[in-house]
């Protein structure tokens, strides 16, 4: 791929494209609202794979739990937004974190991402976008490193290069994974987490004032949400991040009204979570900034119509 092309790719895509979704959709409340908002995207982005994601902590007993759970949160969005037409297009991941950055953990996604991105090509990739542990598109990417040319990886993941460590639930689960991808040359967008997209958060009047009664989605999007913050909260004022949405909507933002983001060079994350000093000579697309209210509008809009 030459670097105009690259640096091309690391823009938002101006016509409609092909996407895969790779989440944890079980571990928290925002994976439902990033599945949703994809759905709902229809004049722009075309969904092609689920992939399940490994994830482990008080709602899994590890991350194959974990994934299995996620791969059925996944047809439950599906039927709920009406689309079991996509049924057939989720698919399980990984049963577990890579066991260091040289061996792929096989898996029905990433075996199946080995061989779909090759029907792409530079200048017209498939665009995937993670949401969890990147688990299963780095192994597709030991697998076949040809794919690369061929992707636009986004990631919801780390934190802010300005903050003073990475621990991050994305990628502090599995690091190895995140710097086999990051350092593969395939074309990356970062959204980091705290620091930049942690001011993506919604209330619980907001929430049954635009979603509540609105249609069986966007009802269970908000009770979801309500009923896990009322779990800890209730009796006091509080608002949830919905973080993955927005790895979703860097792909509809094409005129710029939902983030500010720069090219700098890729820095990988160490095994004592923080990133090296040094950077690599890969230019990645970074987000630094997000308009909360512009990005929250056209969400709720998409969910309900109005």
């Amino acid at each position: 791929m030459t670097r105009e092309q690259l640096l091309k790719n690391l823009t938002p895509p101006e016509g409609r494209v092909d996407v895969v979704l790779d989440t944890d959709a079980y571990n928290e409340i925002d994976d439902q609202f990033a599945i949703s908002y994809l759905l709902h995207a229809e004049e722009k982005l075309t969904p092609v794979r689920f992939y399940a994601a490994p994830f482990h902590n008080e709602k899994s007993s590890g991350p194959e739990d974990g994934m299995l759970k996620s791969y059925e949160e996944i047809l439950r969005l599906l039927r709920l937004a009406d689309r079991e037409d996509l049924e057939e297009c989720v698919l399980e991941g990984s049963p577990r974190y890579l066991p260091d950055e040289n061996t792929p953990v096989l898996s029905p996604a990433a075996q199946d991402l080995s061989q779909l991105a090759m029907e792409y090509s530079p200048e017209y990739p498939l665009y995937v976008v993670a949401i969890g542990a990147i688990t299963n598109i780095a192994s597709a990417l030991l697998m076949n490193p040809a794919i690369r040319e061929n992707m636009v990886v986004v990631w919801l993941g780390g934190n802010a290069r300005h903050l003073s460590h990475t621990r991050e639930f994305n990628m502090m689960q599995d690091i190895a994974a995140a710097r086999v991808v990051m350092g593969s040359r395939v074309p990356f967008v970062q959204l980091p987490c705290d620091g930049v997209v942690k001011q993506f958060s919604v209330s619980g009047a907001e929430l049954r004032h635009w979603l509540s009664r609105k249609n069986p989605l966007a009802d269970y999007l908000a009770e979801n949400t309500i009923r896990e913050a009322e779990a800890y909260a209730a009796g006091t004022p509080w608002t949830r991040v919905i973080w993955d949405v927005t790895a979703v909507a860097w792909l509809l933002d094409t005129d710029g009204k939902f983030f500010s983001s720069q090219v700098l060079p890729v820095r990988l994350p160490d095994y004592t979570h923080h990133y090296e000093e040094k950077a690599l000579d890969i230019p990645m697309r970074y987000v630094d900034n997000l308009s909360r209210d512009a990005l929250m509008t056209d969400l709720f809009r998409r969910l309900t119509d109005f």
